[in-house]
């Protein structure tokens, strides 16, 4: 009998339910599930999905929908219950895919290859050559070991009657993997006793053979294999994916612009120089790949790549041309091709599919409408799916003429009833909703391996057959129940010998570090502007004639850093608002305030998000989210001013004590350095500009905006002044937060890049450090004491030093930008030196 759970479950009539069979009892591999699910009822369900909830977010895991109103990064969208299909049925399943792979994989050869099923009639000339994906550039290529699919997926979904049917072949570069990946780790955190007692099969197996085959087979001449995954990067809707297979594979995440080819052969800038790649794992669509043959205003590819590829010179994963058979049409062809090709009968059918190219499909279409799905005949056609039933008689009418006039660009499947599955609902409801999923295959030297397990997806609304995220839907963890023993094999690779140890720095790609040097300089703009909007808003409500110097000194100095708007002018003395104040925390429109820095911060991240630890990700996010909502008021703001430097203060320590003193380090550490100084300059510059009572009013704030306070009250046990504060923050080489300290540390990084590149930095801090140095800070007492100073005025000679630390903060970011980014500075060097 139902619980209270299940009480309003009620799958719909003449359909397959997953979970239930007719008489409302859980089919038996789904019995422990249910059996669990009732147990806990609806309060644990809700606390399960609520935690899952937050673990997406933290883990920042997100489907990227273009145009999307919600939002570029909107959450991966997961459910709670897993998806569990029988293990006897699963091995009918993986054989099926499996020999599905075998034979997408032979017919590609064929069509780039001898064309024999185009010469026997197998195939229409016209659904080939016809089709925008037959690189015509690609004809002879042979990929090294003849492999054209390495990674393959394929969309299933369930009809009425029970059975699984081929839905849609996925062979250009499959997404999914990753996400099946992710789903697994979050959903068996609120599930791991059943999963161990059911011995849900593991994933790990899968990726790890994935990383094996693609390093084991790649052209190397000897040299050590160097494999990377191409990405279109982070606005691509699959960019998280792109990022969590990268680590967890052990591949550099590249885009475009890290590779050249030079002589036939890919090279992955660095900042050690050109190193040799040998595979490419693409995330990229086929004629973006080669801006040189395939399509031209192609800004993410790679000039030469496909001439690299017919040199045998890279394996490219998928090969290129494979986006082929990303059309439905070919499915109904596919029966005698593998009788054909593998001589076997096709083990796993496909829905019924003909294609209107031909004059009997495209009667059969007419006369058959209603029962069918109308599908564009290739991926570049601009059309949403029509369902025959759902027409309207001018709708049918119309659609029948675009079939007459144009029949070669349709196709038609049979309309499936898809099943369903129990699926948790916003309210906590759980309701039917319909199911596909997608499964994937690895080839290895002994065949095709399948994954045990996969993506589903279930349709956002009842009754809707329409199952994918951009229009809403869901995903689920797919779980294999095993009838023996679960593989304990993870994705640690065998234990490293003494010959293997490494202690060479890793390669760095340019990007990446130029993308670490402004995580750098973003972590330390976020953290210098929430201590000064905290220090003005604990202000706020200070009444004294102290406390309103103290906010017209922090409001001129936030000004003059773009923290504030820049007052129009005639208005330059009218107060500075609470409102004002708190735009600057929280406006999304304002590209000054902490929200937009916080964002510029995250997107860094996500450029490197396979360098960042998983505390580090948390951090990013977590701060973004702090001030990425609607303000409540003052006290709310100064609340989330404090998590925001407690945020702030842990990325610091992650940059200090969580990562390798390498490269990565290096350019981080150098852009929060950079950054530093040219805060530390421009504020302690503004600040002395200020008449005496001003400055007088605002040492404390001062302090506390350097994060120096502490440090004077324990030195000094008296209220600022201005010598001492001014020791303290600009003169002292032991404060972490003074100007001498910054150029003191920049001297001694630069200097360690100039020995490791050969590289000669020419706006170097020494020479600025030296004459800080030499600065007579009794020049200050004289000036108390006489009303003068030998010299001339010593404020005005500190704020034009801190004018030069400015500038020479912009200038070292650009020449480091020309210099390691771009390779600019060393391209001219090396044209001077020829």
């Amino acid at each position: 009998m139902f619980s209270a759970l299940f009480s309003d479950y009620r799958p719909p009539e003449g359909l397959f339910d997953e979970a239930f069979a007719a008489a409302r009892e859980p089919r038996p591999h789904w019995q422990a599930l249910v059996a669990q699910l009732r147990a806990g009822g609806r309060d644990a369900l809700r606390a399960q999905a609520e935690s899952l909830a937050r673990a997406v977010q933290l883990d920042g895991v997100t489907y990227n929908v273009y145009a999307d109103p919600k939002g570029a990064d909107r959450p991966w969208s997961l459910d709670p219950l897993p998806f569990v299909i029988a293990a006897d049925e699963w091995q009918t399943i993986a054989a099926g895919v499996a020999q599905r792979a075998r034979l997408l994989d032979r017919l590609l050869a064929d069509v780039y290859g001898p064309r024999h099923l185009l010469a026997e009639g197998l195939l229409p000339p016209a659904l080939i050559f016809g089709h925008p994906g037959y690189l015509w550039p690609c004809q002879g290529l042979k990929p090294p070991g003849d492999r054209w699919l390495h990674l393959y997926a394929v969309d299933l979904a369930r009809s009425s009657d029970g059975r699984w049917w081929v839905i849609h072949d996925r062979t250009q570069g499959p997404s999914g993997a990753g996400y099946a990946m992710q789903n697994r780790i979050l959903v068996t955190r609120g599930l791991l006793q059943l999963f161990r007692s059911q011995r849900i099969e593991h994933l790990a197996e899968f990726f790890r053979g994935m990383r094996e085959t693609l390093m084991s087979s790649v052209p190397t001449r000897g040299e050590p294999p160097m494999v990377v995954l191409l990405t279109p990067g982070p606005l691509n809707e699959t960019y998280f994916e792109h990022s969590l297979l990268a680590r967890h594979l052990g591949f550099p995440l590249v885009e475009g612009q890290d590779l050249t080819v030079r002589d036939d052969r890919v090279f992955l800038k660095t900042l050690q120089g050109l190193k040799p790649v040998h595979g490419i794992l693409r995330r990229l669509d086929d004629d973006y790949c080669d801006p040189a043959e395939l399509r031209a205003d192609s800004a993410l590819g790679v000039p030469g790549l496909l001439s690299a590829a017919r040199a045998g010179n890279v394996l490219i994963a998928n090969a290129l041309g494979t986006g082929l058979l990303e059309t439905t049409g070919l499915q109904g062809f596919l029966p005698p091709i593998c009788e054909r090709l593998l001589g076997e009968r096709l083990q796993l059918p496909s829905v019924a599919t003909w294609w209107c190219g031909e004059a009997p499909a495209l009667e059969h279409v007419i006369d058959h409408l209603e029962d069918l799905v109308i599908k564009p005949a290739f991926p570049t056609m601009r059309m949403s799916l029509r369902f025959g039933h759902q027409l309207g008689t001018s709708e049918r009418l119309n659609l029948i003429s675009r079939l007459r006039a144009t029949p070669h660009a349709f196709q038609a499947q049979e309309w499936i009833r898809l099943s369903t599955a129990p699926t948790l609902m916003p309210d906590g409801r759980i309701a039917p909703r319909a199911v596909g999923v997608r499964v994937f295959a690895i080839a290895t030297p002994e065949g095709y391996r399948v994954m045990p397990g996969g993506l589903a997806r279930v349709a956002a609304e009842a009754g809707d057959d329409v199952v994918t995220m951009q229009h809403g839907g869901a995903s689920k963890d797919v779980w294999i129940p095993s009838k023996g023993r679960v593989s304990t094999e993870t994705l640690i690779p065998p234990p490293i010998a003494v010959h293997d140890l490494v202690r060479s720095a890793a390669v760095v790609p340019s990007r990446i570090a130029e993308n670490l040097f402004w995580l750098g300089r973003y972590s330390e703009r976020c953290e210098t502007q929430a201590r000064l909007l905290r220090a003005a808003v604990t202000r706020l409500t200070e009444s004294g004639e102290g406390g309103q110097l103290a906010l017209a000194s922090l409001a001129g100095v936030c000004r003059f850093l773009g923290v504030l708007p820049t007052p129009e002018e005639g208005a330059e003395d009218e107060p500075v608002t609470d409102a004002d104040w708190l735009a600057a925390v929280f406006d999304p429109e304002s590209p000054s305030s902490l929200l937009s820095n916080a964002r510029s911060l995250q997107r860094a991240g996500s450029q490197v998000r396979e360098r960042l630890s998983g505390d580090n990700w948390h951090a990013l996010n977590r701060l973004l989210a702090t001030v990425d909502r609607r303000a409540r008021g003052i006290q709310d703001a100064i609340e989330s001013l404090d998590r925001c430097m407690m945020l702030c203060l842990s990325l610091a320590g992650f940059a200090m004590d969580d990562m390798t003193r390498d490269d990565s380090w290096r350019f981080l550490l150098l852009g929060r350095r950079i950054e530093r100084l040219a805060g530390l300059s421009a504020l302690i510059g503004r600040f002395l500009a200020d008449p005496a009572p001003l400055r007088h009013a605002g040492l404390e704030w001062l302090l506390e905006a350097t994060d120096s306070i502490v440090t004077y009250r324990a030195r000094y046990r008296r209220r600022p002044e201005l010598l001492p504060v001014l020791d303290l923050i600009v003169f002292d080489d032991d404060n972490p937060h003074a100007l001498s300290f910054q150029l003191e540390v920049l001297t001694r990084y630069l200097g360690r890049l100039g020995r490791d590149y050969g590289t000669r930095i020419s706006h170097a801090p020494g020479e600025l450090l030296d004459r800080l140095r030499r600065f007579d800070p009794t020049r200050f007492h004289n000036l108390g004491l006489l009303g003068g100073s030998p010299g001339g005025d010593p404020i005005e000679a500190l704020e034009a030093l801190t004018a030069e630390g400015s500038q020479l903060a912009y200038a070292l970011s650009d020449e480091l930008g020309l210099t390691f980014f771009s390779h600019a500075e060393r391209a001219l060097e090396r044209a001077e030196a020829a």
